[in-house]
């Protein structure tokens, strides 16, 4: 099977027992996508898949053949982060760092579903998405900056929406 990863066609021969994140992690050596839980509980190992966020570990990699799948490595631009990890570093938005790839990939795929969503909102859809330090107001701060256009938006785009960077 071939998995795309990052925008890089990848090879595989794999079980079909073999999770995406098992995949990415022992097979391409992408180790940012962090194995949790394994049960889907805690959101360590969000990625998105065709642009929508997904937990890798519930994912059969066998299932992903055409699937553009996207990861925490695969974000930023050369040596220029993604908008949404800056915020996360600008707001302090992380302690221990161990679920800040997956609430970076669900904060972004959250905000393709919804656009400028309130705080409630971000708590809401950032639920699946467990913090062990309870860095929660920082990440909310983080995905409230990158949705109101304080910093840059998600798509990467320039625009303005008169609230200042």
């Amino acid at each position: 099977m071939t998995l795309r990863v990052n925008g890089a066609d990848h090879r595989l021969a794999v079980e079909p027992r073999v999770s995406l994140l098992d995949a990415l992690r022992e097979r391409l050596h992408l180790t940012g996508t962090k194995k949790g839980c394994d049960h889907g509980e805690c959101g360590a190992c969000t990625v998105l898949l065709d642009g929508q966020r997904a937990k890798s570990c519930l994912t059969l990699a066998v299932m992903q053949d055409e699937a553009e799948i996207t990861t925490v490595e695969g974000l930023a631009d050369g040596d220029r982060p993604h908008p949404m990890q800056a915020a996360f570093v600008r707001r302090d938005a992380f302690q221990c760092g161990f679920c800040t790839p997956g609430q970076i990939m669900s904060a972004i795929g959250m905000l393709r579903e919804q656009n400028r969503p309130s705080d409630a909102e971000i708590r809401e859809g950032m639920s699946g998405n467990l913090c062990r330090c309870s860095a929660y107001p920082n990440i909310v701060a983080a995905i409230r900056d990158v949705a109101h256009g304080r910093g840059e938006p998600v798509d990467g785009t320039a625009e303005r929406d008169g609230e200042g960077r």
